[in-house]
């Protein structure tokens, strides 16, 4: 039997931990029957409970291990997670000016689980100027859109954000105090849908990148972004009910739940 999986790029930090970051990416992309290929922004010191140092690396290097491997592979998604320095978002704004049509999931983690800044002002200028023009589905959390904003209400956060050039934005709702999560989706101009979560009873180290990830396997599949949105938010709720504590800090998505069951 010949597996024709389909190739989505991730570029990611790389989190020891295991929880976040590349290694998050893979273990979903996999899940979804799709094979991952990767390229390092960042290493970090880390654990389950904060990010202690972030190490970018080079800008240079990242421009040709990417066009390394997107030469030999074929690429049908990118996934974008951590980048921590206004360089990274310049290299992969120059490689995403080559592949204009390849679908985009960008996770904008500007900060750590565990309250560590992750950004700085030029950065988030360098994500709205040269990245979210680039992007198909934007997946922040209502911290990050507001960040990226300098707005208050998400409505108008998300609203701001397509304006900014991304097609669709996916504003997550689990930092908001409320009974359940509230996911709003805009796209088009306006919100088109809010999902409603049952709130989880932990703090996890991984969420957004497991949903931006799932996002880009799903796309990679074939789905088109409404149903890839809808879905990949089921898996990820899936992978934190299921999730697992292997250190003294957050609990970590289950992306391999499903073998479980």
């Amino acid at each position: 039997m010949i597996l024709n999986r389909p190739a989505v790029l991730s570029f990611s930090g790389h989190d020891p931990s295991g929880g976040a970051g590349v290694q998050a990416d893979i273990e979903t992309i996999v899940s979804h029957q799709c094979h991952a290929v990767s390229v390092i922004t960042a290493l970090t010191e880390q654990d389950t409970q904060n990010v202690k140092i972030l190490i970018p690396q080079s800008p240079d290097n990242i421009i040709s291990q990417a066009a390394t491997i997107m030469a030999d592979v074929f690429v049908k998604t990118i996934k974008i997670g951590l980048l921590g320095h206004p360089g990274t978002a310049l290299a992969i704004h120059k490689i995403l000016k080559h592949h204009p049509n390849l679908p985009v999931v960008f996770d904008p983690v500007l900060a750590a689980g565990g309250g560590t800044d992750l950004s700085s002002e030029s950065l988030i200028r360098s994500i709205n100027d040269l990245l979210l023009p680039y992007t198909t589905v934007l997946t922040p959390n209502s911290e990050e859109a507001r960040r990226l904003t300098g707005l208050d209400d998400l409505k108008e956060c998300g609203l701001n954000l397509l304006e900014k050039g991304c097609d669709y934005v996916l504003i997550t709702g689990t930092h908001e105090n409320t009974p359940e999560v509230s996911n709003q989706l805009f796209h088009d101009g306006q919100c088109v849908e809010t999902y409603r979560w049952n709130r989880l009873p932990y703090s996890y180290h991984g969420s957004g990148c497991t949903l931006a990830a799932s996002i880009a396997a799903l796309l990679a599949q074939g789905l088109d972004p409404l149903a890839a949105i809808a879905e990949a938010q089921e898996f990820t709720w899936n992978a934190l009910n299921a999730a697992y504590q292997p250190g003294k800090g957050q609990h970590i998505p289950n992306r391999f739940y499903w073998v479980d069951e």
